[in-house]
C-alpha cells in the first residue's frame, strides 16, 4: 500500500511529495523546498522513516516546483524524471529567479526524459504518465491505477487549472489536455495537486467553473 506525505513550501505554498510503500522504497516528487529549514523538515521525514529514495520526479520545471532540486540530486546520487519539453524551462531557472528578485544558481543534475506512455514502477504499483502541456510546455501527470490517485502538478486544483499566460502557456490545449486524458478516468480518481488541497476527478468533473 502506497502512502503519500506532502509538504507545502516556498512562497508559492507549492505542494512537495513523497510516495513511499512497506519496503520504505520511495520517491520525491517536485521538490520545492527553498530555504534551510523546508530542506530540513523534508530531510528529517526521510531519515524518520527510513526511506530509500528512487527516484526524483518533476510534474514540470518552474521555479517553485524546483528550489530543491538540486539538493536532492546532490544527496540522492540519482537522475532527475522529466519531460523533455520542460528542460528548456529549467535552463531558464536564473532568469526566472531574477524577476522573483533573487539569485539562483544554475541547477547541475542528470536528466533522464519521460514521456507519455511510459510507465513507472515501484515495487509493483504502475504509474501511467499523462503529457499535458498548457500550463508549462513539458506538464506530466502521474497516475496510479490500482490506488485510484494522480499527481497533477499544476495542470488541475481543486476548483481551478494552471495559469495558461506564462512561457509558452496555452489555454485551450491545456483544458483539452484534462478532458480528454484525466476526465476519462475513475470518478474516485484523487487528485494531489501543485498546490491547494487534493481533490477527485468526479468532483472536478462536477463543480470545476473552467471544466464545465
Amino acid at each position: 500500500m502506497l502512502q503519500i506525505q506532502g509538504f507545502v513550501f516556498n512562497f508559492a505554498s507549492e505542494n512537495t511529495y513523497i510516495i513511499y510503500n512497506e519496503n520504505k522504497n520511495a520517491w520525491l516528487i517536485d521538490p520545492g523546498n527553498m530555504n534551510a529549514q523546508e530542506t530540513q523538515a523534508i530531510d528529517h521525514f526521510i531519515t524518520e522513516k527510513e526511506l530509500k529514495i528512487q527516484k526524483i520526479l518533476l510534474t514540470h520545471a518552474h521555479i517553485d516546483h524546483v528550489f530543491g532540486l538540486q539538493w536532492a540530486f546532490d544527496k540522492f546520487n540519482i537522475p532527475v524524471n522529466m519531460h523533455q519539453e520542460d528542460q528548456e524551462v529549467l535552463d531558464m531557472l536564473q532568469a526566472s529567479g531574477v524577476r522573483f528578485g533573487m539569485k539562483i544558481d544554475p541547477v547541475k543534475v542528470d536528466v533522464e526524459y519521460i514521456k507519455e506512455g511510459d510507465e513507472l514502477d515501484l515495487d509493483g504499483e504502475k504509474f501511467k504518465i499523462y503529457h499535458v502541456p498548457g500550463h508549462s510546455p513539458g506538464s506530466v501527470v502521474y497516475h496510479n491505477e490500482n490506488q485510484k490517485f494522480m499527481i497533477s502538478g499544476d495542470v488541475l486544483f481543486e476548483g481551478s487549472i494552471g495559469r495558461t499566460d506564462l512561457y509558452k502557456g496555452n489555454y485551450d490545449q491545456l483544458i483539452e489536455g484534462i478532458k480528454s486524458k484525466l476526465f476519462i478516468l475513475d470518478n474516485e480518481t484523487q487528485v494531489f495537486s501543485g498546490h491547494g488541497n487534493p481533490t477527485s476527478i468526479g468532483f472536478e468533473k462536477q463543480y470545476n467553473p473552467f471544466l464545465k
